[in-house]
């Protein structure tokens, strides 16, 4: 398990959040990368692109969390890209300077 955990931090790293800044300056744990959200535009398009999916969106506000939308809300499919369009389009539209986060859904194939 542990090893899975690894390579699916590295996928991320390598085809997902390459040049993006991590916010994430210790207001949560470690492992978890808070994007601006012109950043985590990106980091969507990329999902969209290379075939992983989201299972949740947390943003965060001044370091507390805000909120979370996951794709059970929307569809039962995690890879399904027009629920967390969706929900990311319903964050934007509050107007507020968010930190945001979410949890991959990273098939197998994609860690060979």
């Amino acid at each position: 398990m542990e090893n899975i955990i690894k390579r699916e931090e590295a996928f991320l790293d390598t085809c997902i959040f390459y040049g993006l800044q991590n916010l994430n300056d210790g207001f949560d744990a470690p492992g978890i990368k808070y994007f601006s959200e012109d950043d985590f535009e990106k980091v969507l398009n990329r999902v969209k692109e290379q075939g992983p999916g989201i299972l949740g969106i947390e943003p965060w506000k001044n370091g507390a969390f805000y909120q979370v939308m996951v794709y059970e809300d929307f569809t039962d499919d995690p890879a399904d890209s027009n629920w967390y369009m969706q929900a990311f389009e319903k964050f934007k539209e509050e107007k507020e300077e968010l930190q945001y986060a979410a949890s991959y859904f990273i098939p197998g194939n994609l860690l060979k």
